[in-house]
């Protein structure tokens, strides 16, 4: 049975900004985050439309990842939405569906202040390969640091 986790992160950097650093993560997660990715690269597609496959290397400091190849199954530049599925890696031992969407809202500004920053709608779907698999719980928190770390280079840049 399928289970889903959901987060929702606020940041100071405006939606428009925050989904372009996103939507250029291939790019940009290597050189921003060194501790986690040695490299990501686009093996199969354009690198932004439906179909995309991409190899995501880990580093040492990653535990039990060392690679990852992941299919963008949306996206959805209008509603700041994209959705990718987990296809191999040692994610596909542990889980046989893996699935990430997130979408990117502005959020309300207050009265009285400048541009308004931005809402991360973040969720992960998964089946567990067997009751012995743990739920990916530092998933989740990884992603929860790394929007707050991109939010920090973002406001910096």
């Amino acid at each position: 049975m399928a289970s889903k986790v959901e987060l929702v992160v606020e940041v100071k950097s405006p939606a428009d900004k925050l989904w372009a650093a996103l939507r250029d993560s291939t790019e940009l997660f290597p050189k921003i985050f060194p501790e986690q990715y040695k490299s990501i690269e686009t093996v199969e597609g354009d690198g932004k439309s439906a179909g995309t496959v991409r190899l995501l290397k880990y580093t040492e400091a990653v535990p039990m990842l060392t690679f990852a190849k992941e299919k963008l199954e949306v996206a959805d530049d209008e509603n700041k939405v994209v959705s990718y599925s987990v296809v191999d890696g040692e994610l596909v031992d542990f889980y046989k569906n893996f699935k990430i969407t997130l979408k990117v809202a502005k959020a309300a500004a207050a009265e009285g202040e400048g541009e308004a920053g931005a809402v991360v709608n973040w969720s992960m779907e998964f089946d567990k390969a067997n009751d012995q698999v743990p739920d990916p719980d530092v998933i989740k928190e990884t992603a929860t640091k790394t929007f707050h770390d991109l939010d920090d280079y973002l406001l910096k840049n």
